[in-house]
Order: C-alpha cells, then sequence, then structure tokens
C-alpha cells in the first residue's frame, strides 16, 4: 500500500451527554471527504481513543467503514496498553476489511526495543493487513530506533509506512537514509515542509479536519509540483497554527477548529476541558488568516 496525501486522524464528535454523536461523526466523515483528503484514520489520540471503551471503538471502526464504503482508504488505529487489546482491534480491522492499521508501542509499559518490536509482530499477526507504525515518545515514552526497524521490517512484509512524531530531525534523517523501504509520513505538523523535502509523500495532520484544503495544497506544492518556494509561502502562514496547538489543549482546538468549520464536535471527555473564550477568539482569529493567505498563495499561482 502507498500512504500519498493527507491522512486526517478524524475527531470523535460528542453529543451534550457527552456520548459519541453517530450522525456528527458520519458529518465529519462525509466533509473529509468531499474536501477530496486522502485517507482517514479512526481511533488516533486525535479522535480521543484513549478515552473510549473498547465497544465504542469496535463501533466507531464499524461506522466508518459504512460511512466510507471504499471511496477511500480507512486505517483503523490499534493503540492500547496492553497487547492483548491491541490485537483484538486489529482483529476488528481485519473483520472490517480496514485498509491499514496504525500500529504504536504501548503507553506506560517502556518497552525496550526488542518487546516494542515483539509487540508490533503480534498486532500484525493479527490483522495481516499494511501497517502504518506511530512513533509518539512523547506520549508513549519510548522511541522506535534501529533495533525495533530492524526486527520488525526484517519479520514482515506488512510494515510499509511510518507517522513519526519525535519531533526529532535526527530520527528523519535516520530513517530516510537507513530505512529507505519504509514510507515516512509527517507526524509533527510544523515539520512537515522538511518531511517533503527529504521524500514523505504524505502527512498524517489534524488540522485537516477543519481545513483540510489548505493541508492538501502545501502537499501538493511539495509532492506533486514539487515547488518549494510555493510550499514555504504556505507553509509559513500555516504556522501560527501550528504553534497554537502545541499550546496544551490540542484535541480541544481541533474540536473548536471543526465548529469553525460547520461541524458538529461537541466537546471533550474528561480530563479534558475546553477552550477558554480568550483561546477560542484568538483561534478563530488565526484561523481567518491562515485561510485567506492560502486562499491567496494559491490563487495567485493559478493566475
Amino acid at each position: 500500500m502507498k500512504f500519498e496525501g493527507i491522512y486526517t486522524p478524524a475527531i470523535t464528535p460528542l453529543n451534550a451527554d457527552g456520548q459519541i454523536d453517530r450522525a456528527a461523526f458520519a458529518d465529519v466523515l462525509e466533509y473529509l471527504i468531499e474536501a477530496r483528503v486522502h485517507g482517514i484514520i479512526i481511533g488516533g489520540s486525535t479522535g480521543e481513543y484513549y478515552a473510549h471503551t473498547a465497544q465504542e471503538r469496535f463501533d466507531l471502526g464499524a461506522l466508518a467503514k459504512d460511512v466510507i464504503g471504499n471511496r477511500m482508504p480507512l486505517i483503523i488505529g490499534t493503540g492500547a496498553v496492553r497487547t492483548e487489546d491491541s490485537v483484538e482491534f486489529a482483529k476488528a480491522a481485519k473483520a472490517l476489511k480496514a485498509d491499514a492499521i496504525l500500529v504504536g508501542s504501548p503507553p506506560y509499559a517502556l518497552p525496550t526495543e526488542a518487546e516494542n518490536a515483539a509487540h508490533a509482530l503480534a498486532v500484525d499477526k493479527a490483522a495481516g493487513l499494511p501497517i502504518m507504525l506511530y512513533n509518539y515518545p512523547g506520549r508513549m515514552s519510548v522511541s522506535m530506533g534501529r533495533e525495533f526497524f530492524s526486527t520488525v521490517l526484517a519479520a514482515s512484509q506488512n510494515f510499509v509506512a511510518i507517522k513519526e512524531s519525535s519531533g526529532e530531525m535526527a530520527q528523519l534523517h535516520m530513517l530516510a537514509r537507513e530505512f529507505p523501504n519504509l514510507q515516512v509520513s509527517c507526524g509533527w505538523d510544523d515539520q512537515a515542509l522538511e518531511f517533503f523535502a527529504w521524500g514523505a509523500q504524505s502527512w498524517v495532520c489534524a488540522g485537516s479536519n477543519f481545513i483540510p484544503r489548505e493541508h492538501v495544497a502545501l502537499y501538493e506544492a511539495c509532492v506533486v509540483e514539487k515547488n518549494f518556494d510555493k510550499g514555504r509561502r504556505i507553509m509559513s502562514a500555516m504556522m501560527p497554527l501550528m504553534d497554537f496547538l502545541e499550546c496544551g489543549k490540542f484535541v480541544q482546538s481541533i474540536k473548536f477548529g471543526c465548529e469553525l468549520a460547520g461541524l458538529r464536535p461537541g466537546g471533550v471527555r474528561a480530563p479534558l476541558q475546553g477552550l477558554d473564550d480568550n483561546e477560542r477568539q484568538r483561534l478563530q482569529a488565526i484561523v481567518g488568516e491562515l485561510k485567506a493567505e492560502v486562499a491567496a498563495i494559491v490563487g495567485g499561482d493559478a493566475r
């Protein structure tokens, strides 16, 4: 499987009672399909998987497949503390005929590289689907390194890509130089331009939940058109948003962005709390300026 383009880790809308809003979730997926992103990820951290029961995750995957059908790739997240739980999510993804699964490190356990590889291989065995690895040491407290990659890539051809979210450029350089057959996808938003310069063909970006066309514009400038001057201008316009999203209220900001886009995201589950009025006003201004700047860049080039 080739990962090319913008892959959106979809939010999970909630109703006033804090329960999953199935109709609003379907609307989010239709919005992303209409915006022509290139794939949708369910059960990622942006979707608040850590706050869902196992049954909710199974139900969300099934609903996503029903809505999306075969219109674009569907990737199902398998993240869990227990390897046994990740295996069950992988089996469910296989039963749904998902296109791929997302496999990260088990949080809190602090596995060695060999143990982490054993975890990934157990999940792989359960699904037999293409795998996008997910390296996010900021949340998992361990990083996938040379030993891990050498082990899993030698054992299975299903490990085809990685969402690299360490924020460390040395990690990107190592992957590009030493593991060229592993497709690298940007997972650290303010480094998207650098990832594309190093050959990445895709970007897993939460902001594409509410400004998908602007994210697609950066991908097209850098990867399709290979116009990095244009890409730098688009990335510069996006940087205030990237900075805001790192303020400590990431999911809350993504959900408010979806509200600005006319969707019905609802709130977030405890222990998280929503943005205050000042934060909402700041984000609304940032998004407005970003959209205007990118429209001018893309429209100016079209003329």
